[in-house]
């Protein structure tokens, strides 16, 4: 049985591949439209402010590490990182990239440094990924001072967090700055809905690269989730009907 579960997750990655490499051919000269999620707006117009006033961006990408079933917020955390830092490439000041896992922080030196390499800041960016705690209080300590101290305007919390989130939020609060904030742990995401002035409920965490236009692949991957969405859906509900004929 744990034989033809795994055939059938290995089918269903590489499905999931087929069908985001043809869906992001088929739309690469195409502007897909989105339900509207107002956070993203407003992150746009946020960082537009960044970028006028010479302030900086703060990105804080959680603590999950890559080896984890958490590393999917994780690398969604990256690949807005790699977005804003492009975004924010025009301003005075390169973002601030805070994580409690070492993995995560020598890819986030990398993704900053890959976005500096269209700007003469590639020296300055060396010091912007940070590893600030490898425990999950010490992490967010490392964090807050980022937030305080750093002439920030407009902070990312988006990753894998715990109770810690709470000590960001309130440290952003405290600095009356722009917050948008989604975690994949059930926790933390009631935290960020009590505490984050733009709180990202559930999966819309995923939907980040679509939404400020990382990519084709990023609208790809919504598309094909939906279509996950209802084959799982029709799964049940043939399921249900077969066991109620007797067959299951």
């Amino acid at each position: 049985m744990s034989n033809w579960l795994g055939l059938a997750g290995f089918g269903i990655v590489i499905f999931s591949a087929i069908m985001m490499l043809l869906l992001a051919f088929l739309r690469r000269k195409s502007h897909p439209v989105f339900r509207d999620i107002p956070a993203f707006t407003r992150l746009r117009q946020a960082v537009g402010l960044v970028v006028e006033d010479g302030s900086r961006l703060h990105v804080s990408l959680g603590r999950g590490s890559l080896t984890t079933p958490q590393s999917a917020s994780a690398l969604a955390g990256l690949a807005l990182l790699r977005r804003l830092a492009d975004l924010t490439s025009a301003g005075d000041q390169p973002p601030i990239a805070t994580s409690g896992d070492a993995t995560l922080a020598i890819l986030s030196q990398d993704t900053l440094q890959a976005a500096a390499k269209f700007s003469d800041r590639a020296a300055s960016d060396l010091v912007a990924g940070r590893l600030t705690g490898l425990t999950p209080f010490s992490y967010a300590a490392g964090a807050i001072p980022a937030i305080r101290d750093e002439k920030v305007s407009a902070n990312v919390l988006m990753g894998n967090f715990g109770v810690e989130v709470a000590l960001l939020t309130d440290a952003v609060e405290r600095e009356n700055t722009f917050v948008l904030a989604g975690s994949d742990n059930l926790t933390a995401q009631a935290l960020i809905y009590a505490s984050a002035q733009e709180p990202l409920v559930g999966e819309e965490i995923f939907a980040a690269g679509a939404y400020i236009e990382s990519g084709p692949l990023h609208s790809a991957s919504l598309t094909v989730q939906d279509v996950l969405r209802w084959l799982v859906i029709a799964a049940i509900l043939v399921g249900a009907g077969l066991t109620l004929a007797g067959i299951l």
